[in-house]
């Protein structure tokens, strides 16, 4: 039996701040960006636990191959972005680190909400850039944050 209710890993105010980031970011792209967050990283390197969960999410499967996937583990301190074959050979391997060294900068300050609703704006306009908004173009995923344990 629990005594205490367990704490949410972000507040549902936080939630719909980061639903909004990804909105505001997609408007003007065919570009698809998730947000994955769960407590613990069962995986010695996240980078291998995002991969399992684009995977899960269905992230490779978008039209054009430009879906991001923002993971974080918050208790275990941990963050991986993983971007699909086709974002990634537009932006290339640097354009990923930048984003990684500038949500650490956010975390170190204790403020891992505002990192990450900046870095999906900042992947949001590179995918405005690579893959501006065509008048054909669908929602192809969901916009919602996906909550892990």
């Amino acid at each position: 039996m629990r005594l205490f209710p367990k704490k949410e890993l972000l507040t549902e105010a936080e939630k719909q701040q980061l639903v909004q980031a990804i909105r505001n970011a997609e408007r003007m792209t065919s570009g698809e960006i998730r947000v994955f967050v769960e407590s613990r990283c069962k995986f010695v390197d996240p980078i291998d636990r995002a991969q399992e969960i684009f995977v899960q999410l269905g992230l490779e499967k978008t039209r054009l191959r430009n879906a991001v996937l923002l993971y974080f583990a918050l208790k275990d301190r941990q963050y991986a972005i993983a971007g699909d074959k086709g974002i990634h050979e537009k932006v290339g391997q640097d354009f990923w680190k930048e984003k990684a060294q500038s949500m650490l900068t956010f975390f170190a300050n204790d403020q891992v909400v505002k990192g990450i609703e900046t870095c999906i704006g900042e992947i949001g306009q590179a995918l405005c850039i690579h893959f501006p908004h065509e008048g054909d173009d669908i929602n192809e995923l969901p916009d919602d944050i996906v909550v892990g344990r």
